[in-house]
């Protein structure tokens, strides 16, 4: 840990990764993403649940990708070049999450992340940990260990 990460996690504050699906901005903690590469095409996987892509090697290791999109109930995108996968990484599972583009690096307080309206669904509730607004932006926080699906469907997909 560097001097400044130090200062920063005895603030209370917090590193994330800001990207952007459709016309909505989300973000993640920093430490579970372990790069951003440009997008390249999968292959495809019979019998996968409906948000996993497919795979990609990635130098020498088979990583899922998961449309971040779809599984958030989105409207699912056609990648183009502009679009990006974020390696991400919760415990021993990596998944690559297909997003539209990364948008920011935040440095954030615990204080400036505000519930999860009560009026959002289940399913909501249980993806975003809250949203924070800031400089007249509404970003979602989301939780990829809940996100994320069982290391069980992954395997199967992979």
């Amino acid at each position: 840990m560097t001097n400044e990460q130090e200062k920063k996690a005895e603030d209370g504050a917090k590193e994330l990764v800001a990207f952007v699906i459709g016309d909505q901005e989300y973000c993640v903690d920093i430490m579970t993403v372990r790069e951003i590469r440009g997008w390249s095409s999968e292959t495809a996987l019979p019998q996968s649940p409906n948000f996993v892509r497919g795979v990609i090697n990635l130098r020498g290791s088979v990583v899922p990708i998961m449309d971040l999109a779809t599984r958030l109930g989105l409207a699912a995108p056609e990648p183009t070049s502009r679009h990006v996968i974020m390696i991400t990484q919760i415990g021993p599972q990596i998944v690559g999450l297909l997003v539209d583009a990364v948008s920011d690096i935040l440095t954030i307080t615990l204080d400036k992340v505000q519930p999860t309206p009560d009026v959002a669904s289940e399913t909501v509730r249980e993806f975003i940990t809250g949203v924070i607004a800031l400089d007249g932006r509404m970003i979602r926080l989301l939780d990829l260990s809940k996100t994320l699906p069982t290391d069980d469907s992954l395997v199967e997909a992979a």
